[in-house]
């Protein structure tokens, strides 16, 4: 309460920034996570929140993108199927463009001597490895931002893979939290810092 105090005190950053404008159309999946992440890199900048989770599209809508004519869900779960496969990959690519443009929107904001990107810790990922058989295993997991080491491509044997939230306990010590465990995490994720 008294951190909410003060901050509800200090001065807040000036931003150019439009009102931002709801897109009702769900198949606008470019258009909506535009918003989405245009409002992320907006809270961020004015400090409004330290935290932000996001669940994305992947509903059951066809979305407005050329080479797609099926249902994100349905695609997911494509059995192999290589046209299926072909479609989901369209989705993906702009899904993972977005998101880039995400990262250079909050690398090229400033804080003082260092970005926003920099003292930003992001997770990208998915509950499934596989979602075309609901393995929620070998999990496609993306950290960027953040004083994390970066470049590079964990890659674990999934016999001896550690829990998914090591990565977790790595992100609440970026918070500066006396953490050394987080459900099935048993420490940091080697590799990540």
């Amino acid at each position: 309460m008294v951190a909410a105090e003060e901050w509800a005190k200090r001065p807040k950053p000036v931003v150019d920034q439009k009102p931002p404008k709801d897109i009702e159309d769900r198949a606008d999946f470019t258009g909506r996570m535009e918003l989405l992440f245009d409002l992320m890199a907006l809270a961020i900048q004015t400090d409004s929140t330290r935290l932000i989770t996001l669940k994305g599209a992947g509903g059951a809508e066809v979305v407005n993108l050329k080479g797609v004519d099926d249902g994100w869900h349905n695609l997911s779960h494509h059995g192999r199927d290589p046209g299926k496969i072909e479609q989901l990959g369209i989705i993906e690519r702009e899904e993972f463009r977005l998101f880039g443009e995400f990262l250079k929107k909050l690398d090229a904001i400033k804080d003082g001597d260092v970005t926003l990107l920099d003292q930003t810790a992001i997770l990208l990922g998915s509950n499934l490895g596989n979602a075309s058989s609901h393995n929620n295993s070998n999990l496609p997991i993306v950290v960027a931002g953040g004083r994390f080491q970066h470049g590079q491509h964990l890659a674990f044997d999934e016999a001896k893979a550690p829990p998914l939230a090591n990565v977790l306990v790595s992100f609440l010590q970026h918070l500066n939290l006396e953490v050394d465990q987080f459900s099935t995490g048993t420490g940091t994720l080697t590799g990540l810092s």
